[in-house]
């Protein structure tokens, strides 16, 4: 569900990081406390969108940006752009190094991936949990207008809280996709759906094509939905990729081709992203790199 999201998992942030847990440890709690402690949320939201290109060394640094940057918000819950940090990179961590790899694992060790996509569904819940308290936080009874049956009710998102939903919206759909067996999760789609749709009122190009190809996503998931309009979210992410990501061609690949059972387009699609992620290495384009390989090599049983 998460796979047209542009990912910028933060990296070379070791060092600041341990710089700025030693700094935030010894300072008292006084007005310029909080002045230090909001220029490191700053510092380590910007982090979060340095670019990266290899993989390894994006799931190593994570975890500890991960969690510092949890502490730091505790200290300052209305920092919007932490948690837009904190709730993207959780996503990210889980759709790119969990449950990816339990789709790798599936065929040889089936108890195994079942353990990575629990721990997947769990990072994904977390994520949810950051992106939904910062848009409550922002704008009290949110998550109560978001679930009104009437849509003169619905929130209105303001410029800021697009990425949020965004991601809350993301991370939702990530969770109810390894959640078949757990009907209250699953229930929860029509809200997630809302929550993108609102974000793709607001701002329909977010990220470059990632909010249209998580609209296409959602499109082709929820029951009834439109393989037209789906396509059409598709092809307007690729547009609005620009030729330099290879998430949206990926995403068409496996949401339009591959139920269509058209392996043609399939593999000329995934062809494709392999080419744009050559031309354009940075960390999201790795990430699909890796996955468009796979599935390659996994056409023939897929077909």
């Amino acid at each position: 569900m998460a796979a047209a999201s542009r990912l910028h998992v933060p990296l070379s942030i070791c060092w600041r990081a341990l710089v700025l847990a030693a700094v935030l440890a010894g300072l008292c709690a006084c007005s310029p406390r909080l002045l230090l402690v909001r220029g490191m949320a700053d510092g380590l939201a910007a982090q979060g969108q340095s670019p990266e290109d290899d993989l390894v060394l994006a799931r190593e640094a994570s975890a500890f940006y991960l969690k510092l940057s949890e502490s730091l918000l505790q200290e300052v819950p209305d920092h919007l752009p932490l948690s837009q940090a904190l709730a993207s990179g959780f996503t990210q961590y889980a759709y790119a190094f969990v449950a990816f790899e339990a789709e790798r694992i599936e065929s040889r060790d089936s108890r195994a991936a079942q353990a990575l996509r629990e721990r997947a569904a769990r990072l994904y819940a977390r994520a949810n949990r950051h992106a939904l308290a910062a848009l409550e936080q922002s704008q009290p009874g949110f998550r109560h207008a978001l679930e009104s049956a009437n849509p003169k009710d619905w929130p209105q998102l303001r410029a800021e809280q697009v990425g949020l939903a965004y991601w809350g919206a993301a991370s939702w759909g990530g969770l109810i996709s390894l959640s078949k067996d757990k009907p209250d999760t699953v229930a929860d789609l029509p809200l997630a759906m809302r929550l993108a749709q609102l974000a793709y009122a607001r701002q329909p190009g977010y990220g470059q094509g990632a909010l249209a190809g998580l609209m296409a996503s959602f499109e082709s998931a929820r029951p009834g939905g439109s393989s037209a309009q789906a396509l059409g979210y598709f092809d307007q992410a690729i547009a609005l990729g620009g030729a330099a990501a290879a998430s949206p061609l990926v995403a068409k690949a496996e949401g339009v081709a591959l139920p269509a059972g058209d392996r043609a387009a399939f593999e000329a699609l995934l062809q494709q992203a392999l080419q744009v992620a050559a031309a354009h290495p940075d960390l999201q384009n790795a990430v699909m790199r890796e996955r468009a390989q796979w599935l390659l090599s996994s056409a023939d049983d897929l077909f």
